[in-house]
C-alpha cells in the first residue's frame, strides 16, 4: 500500500465512520514496531505500521484507522483523545473500533547458551548464563581451580 492510497482510505473512513473530514497528513512509518499506529499530537498526522496489512489483512487496517482517528477527531475538537478519558472510550464504543492492535511482532525465543565450569579438586559443577574468565575464581566449597567444561551440542 502507497501513502497516496492509505490517504485516501483514511479520508474515506474518517467521512464514512465519523461524518468529519481528515485534513492531515497519513503516513505509513516502518519504524513502529510493536503498535499499529499513532497519532502524533504536534501535527496532527497519523502514522501507520505497514505490518498491520501485510500481516493482518484489511480488516485490521481499518480498525487501526478508526482508532487513530478517535484520538484525531478528539483532540481537534478539544475533547479527551486519550485512551482512559471517558470521551475517548464512548466514542470507540460508538464508532465499533478495537482498542487494540493484533500483535505485529512474532515472539522472540532467545536461545540462552549455558557455560559449564567444574572444579577440579571436588569436582563441583556450575552453569552459568554468562561466560567467566575461571583463572579469577576459586571453587565456593573448597577453594580448589576452576576450569570450562566444554558443552555438548
Amino acid at each position: 500500500m502507497t501513502e497516496e492510497k492509505l490517504q485516501t482510505l483514511i479520508e474515506t473512513i474518517s467521512m464514512e465512520v465519523f461524518g468529519k473530514p481528515f485534513r492531515h497528513a497519513a503516513r505509513i512509518n516502518s519504524r513502529l514496531r510493536t503498535t499499529g499506529g499513532r497519532y502524533k499530537l504536534s501535527d496532527h498526522s497519523i502514522e501507520i505500521n505497514p505490518l498491520v496489512w501485510e500481516m493482518h489483512g484489511e480488516g485490521e487496517l481499518i480498525g487501526v484507522i478508526k482508532h487513530e482517528l478517535c484520538h484525531y477527531h478528539l483532540h481537534i475538537e478539544g475533547r479527551g483523545y486519550r485512551h482512559g478519558d471517558q470521551d475517548f472510550r464512548e466514542l470507540m464504543k460508538k464508532t465499533d473500533s478495537p482498542r487494540y492492535c493484533k500483535t505485529l511482532a512474532e515472539p522472540s525465543r532467545r536461545r540462552t547458551t549455558l557455560h559449564f565450569y567444574k572444579c577440579t579438586k571436588c569436582h563441583l559443577s556450575y552453569r552459568r548464563k554468562r561466560r567467566m574468565d575461571p583463572k579469577k575464581y576459586r571453587c565456593g566449597k573448597c577453594a580448589g581451580a576452576i576450569v570450562e567444561v566444554p558443552s555438548i551440542g
